[in-house]
């Protein structure tokens, strides 16, 4: 029977949600989102306790408005004050606007900051930093989502065209820290994947360099944001960049100029060490020749081309190898093999796509552009805050998935009792991670730190 007042499902929730209050999240969608002239007056009333609401939600795993709801049920009403309905939530998102899509963007960029003051978010940022750029294509049925136009996508390595939404997405990390998002934009289906990535990059290494980022930033991308747009605004940042070039007849050129004997094996899938040699027996070797891109602009710059060259699997018994090129531009000064080893690490935001799709961007929920494009940036919010909460639950949970942190750390069964009227969680005993879950809670619940300055 489903009759109990006291019982919680999601009760890792409230250290989770403490650490939100704890950064201004809340203050900070009270002082920047403000819906002026809403078609529905109610609708638009009250937007941070709504947007915090979502968060929440989106925190124990709702991938759709309706999914709000859960935090109405049993005794999650006792312990979060201010929930409000799905239906006032939707009403909300759909006043959105792209100027009120901007400023939930701004909470974001700042909240992370608050986080990474709260939390070793960072860890190795006095070393080098890494700011990754790419965009994703996210499916979406039926006639009446706007913006949703066909775009191109690869699935099982071919490419396929496919009726969507496309976010464009940044993140922060570093060599042993997980990323966390700086910058999300949702756009039409069929938009380049590298429109708006110049100033998305920008705004990140401000946000790194903000966030305690003193060493070296690299900004990494694939071949849609190796352009003279986003190497300009690395270098105007003060970064080194490693971008992936479209294989037009210049690079081609340049590829063919390398000489047979500069390309040298390195460790890759299959690869092992020669016993006599200690060098690496492998299908996969690199190279690099100097190489000026964008010279017929104002933009060109002279940096490292570094090319990588695999067997074409295609042809395994051809009588001479046949080779498949993966070149890219950098200014970086690492060693070739180096260089190529940091460069193929920019799929560590992949990571991040499989975090959101398995998560709040399962679905596109609203029919309205700007309503999506809202709930993208609070799916942003929320990965940095579970982001956070795992760093604080510490050991591998600072690495985890968001999966693995709901079901570790918040979608824990409780009971609530109030003897003397002081509410008390009763967990599960025997809890298979009773030490993380304990970390969190004593690193958040009556921990009073100041609140957060808004720029």
């Amino acid at each position: 029977m489903f009759d109990d007042d006291n019982l919680v499902s999601i009760a890792g929730l409230v250290p989770v949600m403490t650490l939100a209050e704890q950064t201004g999240l809340t203050s900070m969608l009270a002082e920047k989102v403000a819906i002026t002239a809403p078609r529905i007056k109610s609708g638009s009333a009250n937007p941070a306790p709504k947007l915090a609401t979502l968060i929440a939600g989106m925190c124990a795993g709702a991938d759709s408005i309706d999914d709000v709801d859960l935090l109405r049920s049993g005794g999650c009403k006792e312990l979060f004050g201010g929930v409000y309905a799905p239906s006032t939530v939707g009403t909300l998102l759909r006043e959105f606007t792209f100027g009120h899509a901007k400023q939930l963007e701004s909470v974001m960029g700042e909240h992370l900051l608050a986080l990474t003051e709260r939390a070793d978010l960072l860890p190795g940022a006095d070393v080098r930093v890494f700011v990754d750029i790419d965009s994703l294509l996210r499916p979406v049925h039926g006639h009446q989502k706007q913006g949703a136009s066909y775009g191109h996508t690869k699935i099982a390595g071919k490419q396929v065209l496919r009726k969507g939404l496309s976010p464009l997405v940044a993140t922060i990390s570093t060599d042993i820290a997980a990323p966390v998002v700086s910058g999300m934009r949702l756009r039409a289906g069929k938009t380049g994947s590298g429109k708006g990535a110049a100033s998305m990059v920008t705004t990140s290494i401000g946000t790194a360099r903000a966030a305690g980022a003193t060493g070296t930033i690299v900004v990494r991308g694939d071949s849609a944001f190796g352009n003279r747009k986003v190497v300009r605004a690395a270098r105007r940042g003060g970064a080194e960049f490693s971008v992936v070039l479209t294989k037009n007849s210049s690079v081609k050129t340049a590829i063919a100029a390398i000489s047979d004997d500069a390309w040298t094996p390195v460790r890759y899938p299959g690869a092992v060490r020669d016993p006599e040699t200690g060098e690496w027996i492998s299908d996969a070797e690199v190279a690099e020749i100097p190489y000026t891109a964008f010279s017929s602009t104002k933009d060109k710059v002279t940096a490292r081309l570094i090319v990588r060259r695999v067997k074409d699997a295609r042809y395994p018994d051809a009588l001479f190898p046949i080779w498949r090129h993966h070149p890219f531009f950098t200014n970086s000064t690492e060693s070739t093999a180096d260089a190529d080893i940091t460069h193929r690490r920019h799929a560590v935001i992949e990571t991040v796509f499989a975090d959101l799709i398995d998560g709040p961007l399962a679905h596109m929920p609203s029919g309205r552009f700007a309503a999506n494009s809202a709930w993208v940036l609070c799916a942003a919010i929320t990965h940095n805050l579970l982001r956070a909460a795992g760093t604080l639950a510490g050991g591998r949970l600072g690495r985890a998935r968001g999966a693995t942190l709901r079901r570790k750390l918040l979608n824990i069964p409780a009971r609530l009792a109030r003897p003397q009227r002081h509410p008390i969680l009763h967990l599960p005993r025997h809890w298979p991670w009773i030490d993380a879950w304990l970390m969190l809670w004593h690193n958040t619940i009556g921990y009073t730190p100041p609140q957060p300055q808004s720029i």
